[in-house]
């Protein structure tokens, strides 16, 4: 089996060691905090299980600016999605270490506060998600946001604590492990924030068919779009299909802790990087992928094939190969399903 190597050619492993986490804890307790949001919280777990590599901070300036502008980190990286931490104003200073703490208190990390910069909300909207419109969700969170953005060194205590499936919470590293244990030349990942309907069943099996290789059923568990179905109840269905629908030597079944953007074709992109650190370098990319539905006027934020169209274009650059989501009608007469451009219009 072929190495697939992370995305940048580094992993990016923030969890520290015992000896450093005993030192670390007691000086923690001598800081300052700030509080981090749910999305934040998902945020730094990707930041520090290599999910988010070459990325091994929240965006400084640099980043911010290149990725808003063109996609890329300062670095050249392509990374379409901005990760920033905001706060307001006063509530940090340059120089200093401050703790970052759950929604219960706990410690989660230290950062030292290198950069603190003003950023502008409606050209994050504009130009990241082609949109200022309140109905599009990341769009409306934006404006419950601080006004600056921190960066710096950050120093992991330990992960948020996740009580649920927690055979299921690989890390990048432990996936890639799993995953060269099946010895298949290729990976291919499907991303959902959905339960699984039988169209899909039939989707991922042809997709891991026609790449030759294993299929890594990928489910966001983050935050996903406001009404979707708890992860809980979704990865129950996730875990009857792996183990009764799927041939147990292609199929791996991971959780990925992601808080999503609803971005469109750009957040199609990240979801490609980000797989391509967990181990994949194919990508099921589906109609309207990672879309938030209709604007205010009723139309589609986004195209239905413009993820599927920005993905194949930086296809070889990032080393993932896009697979799309094909339009599948069942026959019942023959009890098997078709693409839809194959099946003669009268037999639809």
């Amino acid at each position: 089996m072929k190495l697939i190597t992370p995305y940048g050619g580094t992993l990016v492993d923030l969890l520290p060691t015992p000896a450093e986490l005993d030192e670390l804890r007691e000086h923690a307790n001598s800081l300052d905090s700030v509080q981090l949001s749910e999305r934040s919280i998902c945020d730094l777990e990707m930041i520090a299980i290599g999910g988010f590599s070459p990325l091994d901070r929240f965006m400084g300036k640099d980043d911010h600016r290149r990725v808003v502008e063109e996609m890329r980190l300062s670095d050249g990286h392509v990374f379409p999605i901005t990760v920033t931490l905001t706060v307001e104003p006063d509530a940090v200073h340059l120089d200093r270490e401050v703790v970052l703490r759950d929604l219960k208190n706990e410690i989660l990390a230290v950062m030292t506060v290198e950069e603190a910069y003003p950023w502008d909300r409606d050209e994050v909207a504009n130009k990241v998600f082609g949109t200022t419109d309140p109905r599009h969700p990341l769009v409306a969170e934006m404006d419950r946001w601080g006004s600056v953005n921190i960066s710096g060194k950050l120093r992991v205590l330990k992960l948020p604590n996740r009580q649920d499936f927690r055979d299921l919470r690989l890390t990048p590293q432990e996936t890639r492990q799993k995953l060269s244990e099946y010895g298949t030349p290729n990976i291919v990942a499907f991303q959902t924030r959905n339960p699984l309907h039988r169209v899909h069943e039939e989707l991922t099996k042809r997709a891991a068919q026609e790449v030759d290789g294993t299929l890594l059923i990928h489910p966001s568990v983050g935050m996903t779009k406001p009404g979707d179905v708890d992860h809980f109840t979704r990865v129950r269905t996730y875990k009857t299909l792996a183990d009764r629908y799927y041939d147990s030597d292609r199929v791996l079944l991971a959780l990925l802790p992601l808080a999503m953007r609803l971005g469109g074709p750009r957040e199609a992109l990240w979801h490609a990087v980000i797989r391509r650190n967990y181990g994949a370098n194919h990508i099921i990319v589906g109609r309207d992928h990672a879309g938030p539905g209709v604007d205010s006027t009723g139309k589609p934020f986004y195209g239905p094939y413009d993820a599927q169209e920005l993905v194949a274009q930086f296809s070889a650059e990032i080393g993932v190969g896009m697979v799309p989501f094909r339009e599948l009608v069942y026959l019942p007469d023959e009890d098997r399903y078709e693409e839809v451009s194959k099946v003669p219009s009268e037999t639809r």
